[in-house]
């Protein structure tokens, strides 16, 4: 039996090692990645399509948020189709890595929701895009809010940053934001209290990142398990084939955004 205790903690080192420089090898590809978006995306810049947004005055008012690390060239995919469905999009970029959850929430809604404009306010998010919504509406009351529509969010926090937060480059690539995802009952997700809004979420149950999905209880989508995107008081939840960096450009998942926010559930 010691023997192969042992066998198992050389091979457990030995993977170690392997993956800590590939690790590092993605850490230093990412780093260059986000900078290069940081440049391209400045501070509360609205997409670059806004002239092709619908003035209809009646027309509902569709705010994307992007997740951590990314750009709101990820949110493309829906803003084309929503924009086709006669919605007033607000695709934001926001510098997702260099506040915390609570200073990020304050800076980036304000312009959105001038944008709006005293029309209903629906959100579409993505992971920690979300979040912000929740903190946001934790301070504020927007009374024209509608519909809101979370992907992949961590609501209950993310075991990937419990297990990952001291691992060197960790708070580097992901910021003091990424910091506060973790899964305590002292991380901001989870002292955010329930939804007393209208809200639907859709978990993504498949992964590309088989390393992080090893670090995650149950069923996940590469970065967040589907048991921690649910939230207290949410209208509907469902889960789909798809995973975390890619949702947002699943066809059939903005097939069911597009569904939500018309109905107010998902097409079962």
């Amino acid at each position: 039996m010691n023997e192969k205790i042992n066998a198992l903690k050389l091979e457990v080192a030995q993977l170690k090692s392997q993956f800590s420089d590939k690790v590092s090898e993605v850490e230093a590809h990412l780093k260059q990645l986000i900078e290069q978006n940081n440049q391209q995306f400045p501070l509360q810049k609205l997409s670059n399509k806004q002239a092709l947004l619908n003035n209809t005055p009646d027309a509902e008012c569709v705010i994307l948020l992007h997740g951590l690390a990314r750009s709101a060239n990820s949110m493309s995919a829906i803003e084309k189709r929503l924009l086709a469905e006669g919605y007033h999009v607000i695709n934001i970029d926001y510098p997702s890595r260099d506040y915390s959850i609570e200073e990020l929430a304050e800076q980036v809604f304000t312009k959105a929701l001038r944008e709006c404009a005293n029309r209903k306010v629906n959100f579409v998010t993505h992971s920690m895009g979300g979040i912000l919504v929740r903190q946001y509406l934790s301070k504020h009351k927007i009374n024209e809010l509608n519909k809101v529509v979370m992907l992949g969010p961590p609501n209950n926090g993310s075991e990937v940053v419990d297990k990952l937060i001291n691992f060197p480059g960790f708070s580097f690539i992901n910021g003091d934001a990424g910091m506060q995802l973790g899964t305590s009952k002292f991380s901001v997700p989870n002292i955010l209290g329930s939804a007393d809004f209208n809200l639907g979420i859709i978990a993504g149950n498949q992964s590309v990142n088989f390393f992080l999905s090893t670090l995650i209880p149950d069923k996940d989508d590469g970065k967040v398990s589907v048991q921690s995107t649910k939230l207290d008081g949410m209208n509907d939840h469902i889960e789909m084939e798809t995973t975390h960096p890619f949702m947002m450009r699943n066809e059939k998942v903005i097939d069911q955004i597009i569904y939500y926010l018309k109905t107010g559930s998902f097409k079962k």
